[in-house]
């Protein structure tokens, strides 16, 4: 039966890393998900309070990695709020709008389409903030997946 515990809490650590690609899926929720199947399925007994605190940590640095990553790459290129904003739909929408590709077409195309609609940016400048919102989100991609990473490595070591 352990074997077949394991199995489920490693599909839970598989889909948050899904979620990296598909904002949609709440990565750091299965995360947490499979801890929590960890301590029902064997003992909380290694989970000390220690480490609760630092996952905890952790999670806050994931939604401050993934927010800042997107406003650096808009900012760094020239973009507006508008641009930030375009940008996170276009994440949310893409994927669903043109599957596969809309992953990278959705922030590229949200943010270029709010410059050029809500602050009237020219088509160059335009292009140019959509790019920087593409580099944002790849950034975020690393960076979360290091994060993500660590966390799963510190639950194994724990245990």
């Amino acid at each position: 039966m352990d074997i077949i515990y394991w199995i489920i809490i490693s599909i839970l650590f598989i889909i948050a890393f899904v979620g990296l690609i598909y904002p949609i899926i709440p990565s750091v929720l299965f995360i947490l998900a499979g801890y929590l199947l960890y301590g029902l399925f064997f003992s909380f007994e290694e989970l000390s309070v220690l480490f609760w605190i630092i996952q905890g940590m952790f999670v806050v640095l994931l939604f401050f990695a993934d927010s800042v990553s997107n406003w650096i790459g808009v900012k760094k290129f020239g973009g507006t709020k508008a641009g930030i904003w375009g940008s996170t739909i276009g994440l949310l929408v893409g994927p669903f709008v043109i599957p596969v590709i809309g992953i990278l077409l959705g922030p590229f195309l949200g943010a270029v389409l709010a410059e050029l609609i809500v602050s009237r940016t020219n088509w160059k400048n335009a292009l140019k903030i959509g790019v920087g919102s593409l580099i944002g989100f790849l950034s975020s991609i690393v960076t979360k997946g290091i994060i993500q990473g660590i966390m799963i490595v510190y639950f194994l070591l724990k245990i």
